[in-house]
């Protein structure tokens, strides 16, 4: 009788293993972790088809992060991940974000390795408040790293281009000057850039300033199209906050106020399209794809959540459809994203939890996704 209870026992305990196994593999954790440090890890849950899960070892000291994370950037080909920070406030609500005067004591650039070793961080003073950030020419011998500045002291309201070691190398704008120029060109809190590999840039000018434009640069940095209107209507914004070009010549813009993205023809600037279906609780804050050019990966930063878009074909833009959503725990903040080319890595900047995060891709039968 007694052997028949262990047996019971037995089976019971295992069969409880195998549940928390399975939920672990399909949800990558059960609730908060704590990683060394005092910094939080936040748990998360999948909806969908899971294709990302959460690397818990990245990075090896997540206690360097030491302000608000905005923004995030891979060098696949290096193996480096730069992630943008700034001081933390004194308080936050869920849409406010208001951080203290810029200190030193905070450096505005945390370098890692994509394994997670911390490498160097930049003690730059020509960074106020950095916003979007993006590793251009990762490919050439002389990679770049371009980062949108918000601020309003002297440094603010424009895109300056570094070193992967922090030096200041251009400023397109009027550094610590505001406004709607052309020529020559200024910015009010540019929100995001994105380099192309044949050099063309696309800029969102407008994280809540006076301005609400796409701007499309030349190589040469000269004026190429524009759309600069504020509203709802097509081709206007309010607050255009990411933007991303796919290999069909199509740009895609997070149009943040109005909760959807917009699509443009990259050449002549034409409006293809619109996606707000998908975006009726929160706007989407960030827009990237992922390496098989399969999904649109966005953030939707109140209700702290990662979705997956599925990528139209050439010729259609459709509706968009929700593929996979990554859950994040309350008062995270996602806020902008990058990913690795060669991995399909992604990476998160979180404003609310003040650290990045890695998730890496499900492989099914050896390839990504």
């Amino acid at each position: 009788m007694l052997n028949k209870k262990r047996g019971h026992t037995c089976l019971l305990v295992s069969g409880m293993a195998a549940l928390l196994l399975l939920m672990v593999v399909l949800y990558g954790t059960i609730g908060p972790q704590q990683a060394s440090g005092s910094v939080l890890r936040p748990g998360y849950l999948l909806r969908g088809s899971p294709l990302y899960q959460l690397d818990l070892s990245w990075p090896q000291k997540p206690e360097l992060f030491s302000g608000q994370v905005f923004g995030v950037a891979v060098n696949q080909n290096a193996g480096v991940v730069y992630v943008a920070q700034r001081d933390p406030p004194l308080t936050h609500t869920l849409t406010s974000f208001s951080p203290l005067s810029p200190s030193a004591d905070v450096p505005k650039v945390l370098v890692f390795s994509t394994e997670g070793e911390f490498l160097m961080s930049w003690n730059t003073t020509t960074l106020e408040m950095p916003h979007g950030i993006f590793l251009a020419d990762a490919a050439s011998a002389n990679p770049t790293v371009w980062i949108t500045d918000v601020g309003n002291g002297p440094y603010g309201h424009s895109v300056k281009q570094y070193s992967p070691s922090g030096k200041l190398l251009q400023v397109l704008g009027a550094s610590g000057k505001a406004g709607s120029g052309m020529y020559p060109l200024q910015f009010d809190q540019p929100a995001e850039i994105f380099v192309h590999p044949s050099g063309e840039m696309y800029i969102v000018d407008g994280d809540g300033g006076m301005n609400n434009r796409l701007i499309k640069l030349s190589k040469d940095h000269e004026v190429m199209w524009m759309h600069g209107e504020k509203g709802q209507g097509m081709a206007q914004f309010y607050i255009p906050h990411s933007v991303t070009v796919d290999d069909y010549h199509r740009v895609w813009v997070a149009d943040r106020g109005n909760k959807r993205i917009q699509v443009f023809n990259s050449i002549t600037g034409e409006w293809l399209g619109t996606w707000g279906s998908c975006f009726s609780e929160d706007a989407p804050y960030s827009v990237r794809l992922t390496p098989d050019k399969k999904y649109f990966v966005v953030v939707q930063l109140n209700t702290n959540q990662i979705s997956l878009l599925e990528a139209p074909p050439v010729g259609l833009i459709g509706q968009c459809r929700v593929v996979s959503v990554i859950q994040l725990a309350e008062e995270v903040k996602p806020h902008l994203v990058d990913l690795d080319l060669k991995t399909g890595a992604l990476y998160v900047a979180e404003i609310g939890a003040q650290q990045a995060q890695k998730f890496t891709p499900f492989r099914l039968g050896g390839n990504f996704l």
